[in-house]
C-alpha cells in the first residue's frame, strides 16, 4: 500500500498531533466475537507500519486485557506511537460491571494501573470514558490534572461528554479532544456540541466512525458479526435489532450505489465522510484484522467532493436512521 497517512492536530491550547486514522483496539478482546492475541498484535504491527499510530484503548476493554495487548504490541515502539486510554467505567476482574466512577482517588488509581498494564512511563491522552454524574466534573478533571502536572499524562480527553460538561471541565485544564460517536449513522453531535469544542479549540476523536461494522456493507441478517459473543447479535445496539435492522441495512445500500460510483468500498466512503468533517478530526475504526486495517486506510484515498457529500446526504438522511445508538443511553452525558 502506498496511502500516506498524513497527521493531525487534536486541541489548540494542548495541541497533540496524531495520524489522520487512527486504531480501535476494544474489539481484540471483547465485545466483538472471539478474540485471538496473536492476531490483534499482529493488526496493531501492521497498523504502525502504515502510519496508523493512534491508538485506542481502555482499562475496561476485557476487562483489563486489552491494554495488555497493547501494552505487548508496542513493546519497543513506544516512540511511534500516540497511546490514548480511558477510565471510569468501573469493572470487576470477572468481568462484571461496577458502575461508572469519576472520584479522584479513583482517577489516580485507575491511572497508575493502565500505565503498568500497559508498560510505559506515559499517557499521550487520557479520556475519561464516561461522565460521572455523581461526581462534579471539576473534581474529576482537577484529578486528571494532577496526572498531567506528575508527568503520567500529556493530555486530557472526554468521552461522550455534553456542552455543559465539556465547558466546565476545559475551564479545569484544557481538554484536547472529545472522542464520541460519530458517523454517517450518529450525528447528533452536530446539533451542539461539535460548535462547542470548535470554540474552545477541542480535537473531535470519532469512534464507530463505521456503524460499528454496519457501514462497510459486511453485515446482514444472516452474516457479518462474529457470532454468538458478538453484542451487536444480543441486543444491546437497537440498530441491530427487528425492523430497524432492516431498515439500516437498506440505507447501507444506497451508500453502496454512491460507493461504487466512486470504485470504493461503502465502508471507505462512510470513513472518507468522516475524515472529510475536519482537519481537526481523527476517526478510530476498529479492528482486529489486517485485512479491514488495510481496507480502512484505503479511505484516505477516496476524495470526498461537494457532490458527494450531497448525495450521502440525500442517501442517508439524519432523521432516516432507525434505533438508538445503545439500548442503555443513560450513561450518555447531554
Amino acid at each position: 500500500m502506498t496511502t500516506r497517512i498524513g497527521t493531525r492536530t487534536l486541541g489548540t491550547t494542548s495541541p497533540l498531533t496524531v495520524s489522520t486514522l487512527g486504531l480501535g483496539c476494544m474489539g481484540m478482546s471483547e465485545f466483538y466475537g472471539t478474540s485471538d492475541e496473536q492476531q490483534g498484535i499482529d493488526t496493531i504491527h501492521r497498523a504502525l507500519d502504515l502510519g496508523v499510530t493512534f491508538l485506542d484503548t481502555a482499562d475496561m476493554y476485557g476487562p483489563f486485557t486489552n491494554e495488555q495487548l497493547v501494552g505487548k504490541a508496542i513493546k519497543g515502539r513506544r516512540d511511534e506511537v500516540q497511546l490514548a486510554t480511558k477510565f471510569g467505567n468501573e469493572r470487576n476482574p470477572d468481568g462484571s460491571w461496577v458502575g461508572i466512577n469519576g472520584s479522584p482517588d479513583y482517577v489516580r488509581k485507575a491511572a497508575d494501573a493502565s500505565l503498568q498494564r500497559l508498560g510505559v512511563d506515559h499517557l499521550d491522552l487520557y479520556y475519561q470514558h464516561r461522565v460521572d454524574k455523581t461526581v462534579p466534573i471539576e473534581e474529576t478533571v482537577g484529578a486528571m490534572k494532577e496526572l498531567v502536572e506528575a508527568g503520567k499524562v500529556r493530555h486530557l480527553g472526554l468521552s461522550e461528554a455534553g456542552a455543559g460538561t465539556i465547558r466546565r471541565a476545559h475551564a479545569v485544564h484544557p481538554i484536547t479532544a472529545l472522542q464520541s460517536e460519530y458517523s454517517l449513522f450518529t450525528r447528533d453531535l452536530e446539533d451542539e456540541i461539535l460548535g462547542t469544542i470548535r470554540e474552545l479549540g477541542i480535537g473531535l476523536v470519532p469512534y464507530s466512525p463505521l456503524g460499528r461494522g454496519m457501514l462497510t456493507g459486511t453485515i446482514t441478517r444472516d452474516a457479518g458479526a462474529d457470532g454468538a459473543d458478538d453484542s451487536r447479535r444480543n441486543g444491546r445496539f437497537p440498530r441491530f435489532t427487528g425492523d430497524a435492522f432492516d431498515t439500516n441495512l437498506a440505507l447501507v445500500e444506497k451508500i453502496r450505489e454512491v460507493a461504487t460510483q466512486k470504485g470504493c468500498t461503502p465502508g471507505q466512503l462512510a470513513l472518507a465522510w468522516v475524515v472529510a468533517q475536519g482537519d481537526d478530526v481523527a476517526p478510530i475504526p476498529g479492528t482486529k484484522r489486517v485485512r479491514y486495517l488495510e481496507e480502512n486506510v484505503g479511505a484516505l484515498d477516496v476524495k470526498v467532493t461537494d457532490e458527494d457529500l450531497a448525495a450521502l446526504e440525500q442517501a442517508v438522511p439524519r432523521d432516516a436512521v432507525a434505533g438508538d445508538r445503545y439500548a442503555d443511553m443513560g450513561s450518555i452525558d447531554r
